[in-house]
């Protein structure tokens, strides 16, 4: 197959669009202190006493990604806390760029910084997409595993995805196109770790995703549409509990981009956080 290089920045295009994991909104201000919500004032409850650190997914912020979940979570009497990493040459907007070992390290000294101004032992990690990736490596490898009490990854991945077939397109892109696996490890060095194999997953996968210590809790919907096997976000380990969205709440439709907005799945959040808490099944169709 022939590629100029209109047809192969088209490609490259709709391939980075794909690849786009977390963007479920138009960009809005940075979350201002709400009800806990990036207050630094914030100080725990005895009845939560982990702050609740947010992730997002590639190409999104934290502003972004968390205008639904972290007000709701904030109501419950926790101190939460989101960052935008990652960022690169789209700008401080545009995060979950960089290589996830790199991100990790930074979710690494903003769990630290959470950790010295609240006054808490450990926190509680909640991640979206690449930020149930990311965090796991952290975790893993990055000495998380001693400051974080539950983890909970919605629309979770593991294992890479396929993007329903793309991932063969850009691997043969990667390997014609003169010059773009470096453009690429530039502009979006999570991409690649995402298309399996590579060493990033490898490195992940190796002697099981999980450590011991924190609570591990995995949420995914048949009808994601990014994660493609959604399996990829089941970690199906002693020490890790699944979640497919589907088997709590039937009629919910969710696919990738709309668990970000979806109130079965804040109530799982709040349940894996907190056991006491009971979540309830509430129709959602938004098949994003």
């Amino acid at each position: 197959m022939r590629v100029t290089n209109g047809g192969a920045k088209r490609t490259l295009a709709a391939l980075a669009a794909a690849l786009t994991f977390g963007v479920v909104a138009p960009a809005v201000a940075n979350a201002a202190p709400s009800s806990g919500w990036n207050d630094w004032g914030c100080r725990p409850a005895a009845a939560h006493p982990e702050p609740v650190v947010l992730v997002h997914g590639l190409g999104a912020n934290d502003s972004v990604n968390w205008f639904f979940h972290a007000p709701k979570i904030a109501a419950q009497g926790y101190c939460v806390f989101s960052l935008t990493y990652g960022t690169g040459i789209l700008g401080p907007g545009v995060g979950g760029l960089a290589s996830m070992r790199d991100s990790a390290a930074q979710l690494g000294r903003f769990v630290d910084k959470v950790r010295s101004t609240t006054g808490a032992a450990k926190v509680d990690i909640v991640g979206h997409s690449e930020g149930s990736t990311m965090p796991a490596y952290y975790l893993k490898f990055g000495g998380g595993a001693a400051k974080v009490a539950h983890f909970v990854g919605f629309g979770a991945n593991y294992r890479g995805t396929t993007l329903g077939g793309l991932d063969k397109l850009a691997k043969a892109l990667l390997t014609t196109v003169p010059g773009l696996d470096a453009v690429i490890r530039t502009a979006c060095g999570s991409c690649k770790e995402y298309l399996a194999p590579s060493a990033f997953l490898d490195d992940l996968a190796r002697g099981g995703f999980h450590v011991p210590g924190p609570t591990y809790t995995n949420i995914v919907s048949k009808y994601d549409e990014v994660v493609t096997p959604y399996t990829s976000g089941i970690m199906n380990e002693p020490g890790a509990t699944d979640v497919v969205l589907q088997d709590f709440c039937g009629s919910d439709a969710s696919g990738h981009l709309g668990q970000a907005i979806d109130p079965n799945v804040t109530g799982l959040i709040l349940h894996a956080l907190d056991s006491s808490y009971s979540p309830k099944c509430t129709p959602f169709t938004l098949p994003l």
